[in-house]
């Protein structure tokens, strides 16, 4: 990675139907380091994620990439990051193979053919390139859908509810994923309902408050 990365909340306000969930969130977060999104259900986490993403406006305040607001650098940004949220985004007519191509692609790199094997057979999806997804179970298809984290350059990644729908093993795999990711420079943004520890990196906590 040639640059070290830097994420910055400053004043971050949020407005949905009328109510604000939030307001005045700063934060700093840093490369190798991980921030961990908490609060009750509807104070807005979901919401300051997809701001994070470019996905929602950002009503007040400004959210900087290495000391630069984002919208002020929409594709350099976008090369720099990879959402996961809480749908898998797979087309279920198309195979694994043609899903990792076609997701790869939008994100603007393309993994060559070994590479995107290994990766399939490191989430226990070995053989499985030729299949339909709509062949597999809930389990597989999520991991199908975190494949795209392993293959991706991105520097930041920013996970809504990434968990959902794995079994124990899968859940250490994508933890040591985000392990391995952090120890390579990257970032991590992150909400869920299960509190899974990444490495031996602690979280840096966001706890949002109603407004």
């Amino acid at each position: 990675m040639n640059t070290t990365p830097s994420l910055t909340f400053s004043k971050l306000a949020c407005t949905k139907g009328g109510r604000q969930l939030f307001r005045d969130v700063d934060c700093q977060l840093e490369a190798g380091r991980w921030l961990y999104v908490a609060g009750a259900n509807g104070v807005g986490k979901t919401s300051l994620l997809r701001m994070v993403c470019g996905l929602a406006s950002i009503e007040a305040g400004d959210i900087l990439w290495n000391g630069t607001p984002i919208h002020a650098q929409r594709e350099a940004y976008r090369q720099d990051l990879c959402y996961l949220g809480h749908l898998n985004a797979l087309q279920e007519s198309m195979t694994v193979d043609e899903n990792l191509a076609f997701t790869t692609a939008l994100g603007g790199f393309a993994p060559d053919k070994a590479e995107a094997q290994a990766v399939l057979a490191r989430f226990g999806l070995r053989g499985r390139g030729r299949q339909l997804v709509r062949h597999l179970s809930q389990g597989q298809k999520r991991r199908v859908a975190l494949t795209r984290l392993a293959l991706s350059p991105a520097r930041l990644w920013v996970l809504d509810e990434p968990y959902v729908a794995m079994d124990e093993a899968g859940i250490g795999l994508l933890a040591d994923l985000i392990a391995s990711h952090l120890a390579e420079g990257g970032l991590a943004v992150l909400t869920s309902h299960q509190r899974v520890p990444i490495g031996k990196v602690p979280a840096q906590m966001l706890e949002l408050q109603a407004a």
